[in-house]
């Protein structure tokens, strides 16, 4: 039988501490059938995956529905090469058990402690310029309605990409087919101390010097503090030599987050091992990242991520109180329609604040203007202070997946405050 749990004010939180959920219970059912009932006996609910979300996509102040009591379902179509995942399973369960059967997914996200579907339905992505989002993985999607049907799509379906990225608004997905390759290897190696004036010239070779390449930045004086390469062993990936460049290669583990526990990170100094222990920065073991924290995240073209960085630069000092590091990445255009990548290959900036939501408030209006001129798009599962009118200028397809929302949701069940400022 479901479980239901009554929730006074003070007592969830999401996963940093900066969110407080409303919700007045969260039901945790572990059949389709309980899950169903739970969508139709209530008349304001939402999906609650790992509770990574720093903003209020998540939150309601009617009934959260939780997955992680339900079947941990892995069925792997070898085949077709097609994972089915339920939804609820974090990236660390479903990764393990795709790599004991001989499979991969193409990429994975910084921490592999999120859930499948909610990193889908948020937009969330890993690193690469040949690597898109990682709902670009999605070749269907299994979601209960407002009235309770099971509908399935599949990879012909017109509406697949509005459902890639879906924050919530369609209904609760409870499974999602994953498009997968053969397991591989992956070797990591970290680099400090890459001048800004490297960055300038070169941003897009050190970009491609691995499957997945992170930079990570403070963007004051001391320029690019780390590069994380990540490079599979069955490919010849470009070789940017970053020493000849003016970084120096690391001797020992380092942690992204100044002053973390070393521990937590993945294996580096070049020895080889399965993808989903490199792809992702963290061990699934580990609190990831720093913990109590705030994230925000923009996406915006490739083409201009050199002037966006010098433009942060130019904030990067009035960030620094309240800034632990920022994390570039680059990521292949997706076609998801809600997909801060959608369209376009993409530069990211995400960013790792102090849990300090006054300071990080005053700096949030700094980093939209300093981003405005280079059409930059928020991350659907962190902090901005971007307005709704604003989202649909550079989201340009959000209208449309509105007016598909209303369609199937007539009632607006699905809907909280958070998608009814969004979606208007």
């Amino acid at each position: 039988m479901s479980t239901i749990e009554t929730t006074g004010a003070d007592l969830r939180t999401n996963w940093a501490g900066n969110v407080t959920y409303r919700a007045r219970e969260v039901v945790r059912p572990t059949t389709l059938d309980e899950l169903r009932t739970a969508v139709t006996s209530n008349p304001r609910v939402t999906a609650l995956g790992s509770r990574h979300s720093f903003n209020l996509v998540a939150d309601t102040d009617g009934v959260q529905i939780a997955l992680g009591a339900m079947p941990e379902v892995i069925e792997i179509d070898s085949e077709r090469r097609v994972a089915r995942v339920a939804a609820g399973l974090t990236h660390a369960r479903a990764a393990a058990a795709l790599d004991e059967a001989g499979f991969a997914l193409a990429n994975l996200a910084s921490l592999p402690h999120i859930s499948v579907a909610g990193a889908v339905a948020t937009g969330t992505h890993g690193s690469g310029v040949r690597n898109a989002s990682l709902a670009s993985s999605v070749v269907g999607v299994e979601i209960v309605r407002a009235s309770g049907d099971v509908e399935v799509l599949d990879a012909d379906h017109p509406d697949l990409d509005a459902h890639r990225v879906g924050i919530g608004a369609l209904g609760v997905v409870t499974a999602v087919h994953l498009a997968i390759e053969p397991r591989f290897d992956v070797a990591q190696r970290i680099h400090t101390g890459l001048p800004w004036e490297v960055v300038d010239a070169r941003f897009e070779d050190v970009m491609s010097a691995g499957y997945s390449v992170s930079m990570f930045t403070g963007y004051v004086h001391d320029g690019i503090r780390q590069v994380w390469t990540k490079r599979r062993v069955d490919r010849d990936d470009p070789v940017v030599d970053l020493e000849d460049l003016g970084a120096m290669p690391s001797t020992s583990p380092l942690h992204p987050v100044p002053g973390s526990d070393n521990a937590g990170v993945t294996e580096q100094a070049g020895v080889p091992g399965p993808w989903h222990e490199r792809l992702p920065h963290f061990r699934s073991s580990f609190t990831p990242s720093a913990g109590a924290e705030i994230q925000c995240e923009y996406l915006l073209p490739a083409s201009d991520a050199v002037p966006a960085i010098q433009a942060l630069r130019g904030i990067g000092e009035a960030m620094a109180p309240v800034l632990y590091v920022s994390e570039i990445r680059r990521v292949a255009a997706d076609t998801a329609w809600l997909a801060p990548s959608s369209e376009r290959d993409s530069v990211a900036f995400h960013f790792t604040f102090h849990r300090d939501p006054e300071g990080v408030a005053a700096v949030l209006p700094l980093i939209d203007a300093a981003l405005a001129p280079f059409d930059a798009r928020p991350h659907w599962g962190k902090v901005t202070a971007m307005p709704a009118d604003q989202l649909h200028a550079v989201y340009p397809r959000l209208g449309e997946f509105a007016a598909l929302a209303d369609r199937v949701d007539p009632e607006r069940r699905f809907r909280n405050p958070f998608l009814t400022e969004v979606l208007g």
